[in-house]
């Protein structure tokens, strides 16, 4: 497919921006921070307008964006981010907002179901139709491809707020997710880290016991998703786990935590190649963005 695709990889910290047909024909791409829906969607019309006199019309724009969101077309709140705790974010309709000015199709997914998208399109996922994409990052999300269709169902998977074991003599902190304080998100994603420890988890030394620590939730959370789902690849992404010695970790800890009950190969024997960082690295999202725009173009 060679028509020009917009993309918009909306996330809670910042917007991700970029025109293209795929990871080998980007033509140009922009990042600027999450700030009111006002500004932060008009820095991004304005970004395809710009686009659009040097390049031509585009074809079709995709979203990928931070949740919760409706993703049903026949619902009257299609294409709205819904009760998100983001501030100022909460019932605003983002797909209106960029169909008034783009009279084209718009795709419009999670950001995590969008980077999956992404992944199976061009990247990790190409020889798989089952499987997950989670990002630990500024939150905690999930994204899941089943039999080669993205996963809705009542809204769409909300991976990042399953709960876990909590040993509160072990590791006392409360959680922050204002919703469920010690889900998944509250524990594990990059701000939980930093109130826990007062610092930033890239400034954190290889041997601090916050890695420890990290791992075992995260793998709590992946043997009750491949319990669950069955997946036959896991990629993990987000500013989190660009710390390459956590991926060792979350494996050895995920094999201890299924303790042999799934008997295969992927997890017994090739765990390294079952449980792994996203292919397209930090473009996942806005390059998903694109696909969902393809994919609404089809």
């Amino acid at each position: 497919m060679t028509q020009l695709i917009g993309g918009i990889e909306a996330g809670g910290t910042k917007f991700v921006c970029a025109i293209g047909t795929g990871p080998d024909d980007l033509r140009d791409e922009i990042r600027f921070p999450t700030t009111t829906p006002a500004e932060t969607i008009g820095q991004a019309v304005q970004f395809f307008q710009e686009q659009e006199a040097k390049h031509g019309k585009l074809a079709a724009i995709g979203i990928a964006a931070f949740g919760p969101l409706d993703p049903e077309p026949a619902s009257p709140t299609y294409g709205y981010i819904t009760t998100t705790p983001k501030p100022g974010w909460a019932n605003v309709n983002f797909v209106g907002a960029i169909q008034q000015i783009f009279d084209v199709p718009v795709g419009f997914d999670t950001d995590v179901n969008g980077a999956a998208l992404g992944e199976w399109r061009w990247g990790a996922a190409r020889d798989v139709d089952t499987f997950i994409y989670l990002t630990i990052g500024t939150g905690v999300g999930g994204g899941a491809m089943v039999n080669g269709r993205l996963l809705h169902g009542l809204i769409h998977p909300e991976m990042g707020h399953i709960m876990l074991a909590h040993d509160w003599q072990k590791d006392p902190y409360a959680g922050r997710c204002p919703y469920h304080g010690d889900c998944l998100e509250g524990m594990a994603a990059g701000p939980a880290i930093e109130e826990r420890w007062g610092i930033k988890g890239q400034a954190l030394t290889l041997d601090h016991p916050a890695w420890e620590l990290e791992a075992e939730y995260l793998a709590q959370a992946l043997h009750s998703y491949i319990c669950a789902l069955s997946p036959q690849l896991i990629i993990m992404g987000g500013g989190v786990m660009t710390q390459p010695h956590l991926f060792p970790l979350v494996r050895q800890k995920t094999q201890q935590h299924l303790n042999g009950y799934v008997q295969h190969p992927a997890i017994l024997q090739q765990i390294d190649n079952y449980i792994v960082p996203p292919s397209l690295g930090n473009r996942a999202g806005v390059l998903g963005a694109i696909a969902l725009g393809q994919q609404a173009l089809r």
